[in-house]
C-alpha cells in the first residue's frame, strides 16, 4: 500500500466489532457503506476517505495514532 501509514483494521476486534456491526453503525451515521466495502478497506483493496476514517475513529471511540500502524520497508 502507498503511503506512509497502514490501516489497522484489527483494532475493531480487540474492541468486539465486526465487519458488518462498524459498518451499520457508520451507515446509521450517514456513510454510504456496506460490509464488502469496509472489508477491502482493512485488506488495502480499497482506498479510505476521510469522512470515513473519522467515523470508524468516532465509533471506535479511541486515538488517531490507534487507527494506523507504520508501514514497513
Amino acid at each position: 500500500p502507498a503511503g506512509i501509514f497502514n490501516f489497522k483494521g484489527s483494532l475493531k476486534g480487540e474492541l468486539s466489532f465486526n465487519q458488518e456491526t462498524l459498518a451499520t453503525k457508520m451507515q446509521i451515521n450517514g456513510c454510504d457503506i456496506t460490509r464488502s466495502a469496509y472489508a477491502k478497506i482493512e485488506v488495502g483493496q480499497r482506498h479510505i476517505y476521510p469522512d470515513e476514517l473519522y467515523l470508524i475513529k468516532a465509533i471506535l471511540n479511541v486515538d488517531w495514532n490507534d487507527l494506523f500502524v507504520p508501514m514497513n520497508d
